[in-house]
């Protein structure tokens, strides 16, 4: 079996611009394994996981994600991370669509996993929406 550190490195990997595989990254998930963005409290699970992530590719088609540092402890994987892309396409937020902007975005992050039998039971991500917010010129 895969440690949960290659585990999570591939699930990023399907969230790349240049490499997402939304079918892959929900697979990635156990069958009650979901999402929570931290900043808006939304919790996702099944495909709409994937959606979430295809939206955020489809507003930064670039979108690649820096990993600083991954810490390990068990079956619990914590990733210090930053977001980054250029705002191309529509961004759907609870607000309504902002329109492309061509703006580049920035934003520390981190998220923590936990996984069992090689699944993503639980993904917690503590985004700085409000940085975002800034860089892309609505905060």
């Amino acid at each position: 079996m895969r440690d949960n550190e290659t585990i999570i490195r591939e699930l990023y990997a399907l969230a790349e611009g240049d490499g997402l595989d939304m079918e892959r990254f929900v697979a990635s998930f156990s069958d009650d394994g979901y999402m929570t963005n931290i900043p808006t409290g939304t919790t996702l699970k099944g495909r709409a996981i994937g959606e979430a992530i295809g939206g955020l590719a489809g507003a930064f088609p670039d979108i690649h994600r820096e990993l600083f540092q991954i810490y390990i402890a068990g079956d619990v994987v914590i990733v210090e991370l930053a977001i980054r892309g250029t705002h191309k396409g529509d961004l759907f937020l609870p607000s309504g669509v902002l329109a492309p902007t061509g703006r580049a975005i920035d934003v520390p992050c981190c998220d923590v996993f936990h996984l069992e039998n090689g699944k993503v039971t639980s993904f917690h991500c503590y985004n700085a929406a409000s940085v975002m917010a800034q860089q892309l010129g609505i905060g």
